[in-house]
C-alpha cells in the first residue's frame, strides 16, 4: 500500500524557515515524480513544487519561486520541502503527492494527510 506521511509543520514567525518531510512507503520512490501542494483557509488547492525522478527537473509555483526548494533522497524514501522567508500568506496545510509516472506532468495518484504551517508573529 502506498503511504505518504508529512511532518515538519508548525508555527513560525514571518521571515522564518521550516523544513517539511514526506516519508514514503509501499512503492519505489526512485521511479516516480513527487509534488507538494498547499491549501490556505478559505482558498483552493495551490500547486507548490514538483521534482521528477533522478532530481533532473524541479518546478515551482510563482508564489514560492526563490523561497522554497524541493529535494528527494531516494535511499531514505523521503521528499523534502525547504521553505524560507515565510510570510503570513504561507499559512496553510501542505501535502506531498506521488505522481502516476516519473515526470511532473503526469498528475498525482496519491496524497498524504498534510501538515499544518502557520506563519504568525
Amino acid at each position: 500500500e502506498v503511504q505518504l506521511v508529512e511532518s515538519g509543520g508548525g508555527l513560525v514567525q514571518p521571515g522564518g524557515s521550516l523544513r517539511l518531510s514526506c516519508a514514503t512507503s509501499g512503492f519505489s520512490l526512485n521511479s516516480y515524480a513527487m509534488s507538494w501542494v498547499r491549501q490556505a483557509p478559505g482558498k483552493g488547492l495551490e500547486w507548490v513544487a514538483c521534482i521528477n525522478h533522478w532530481s533532473v527537473i524541479t518546478n515551482y509555483g510563482d508564489s514560492v519561486k526563490g523561497r522554497f526548494t524541493i529535494s528527494r533522497d531516494d535511499a531514505k524514501n523521503t521528499v523534502v520541502l525547504e521553505m524560507n522567508n515565510l510570510q503570513p500568506g504561507d499559512t496553510d496545510v501542505d501535502d506531498c503527492g506521488k505522481a502516476w509516472r516519473y515526470v511532473c506532468d503526469a498528475g498525482e495518484e496519491k496524497w498524504g494527510q498534510g501538515t499544518q504551517v502557520t506563519v504568525s508573529s
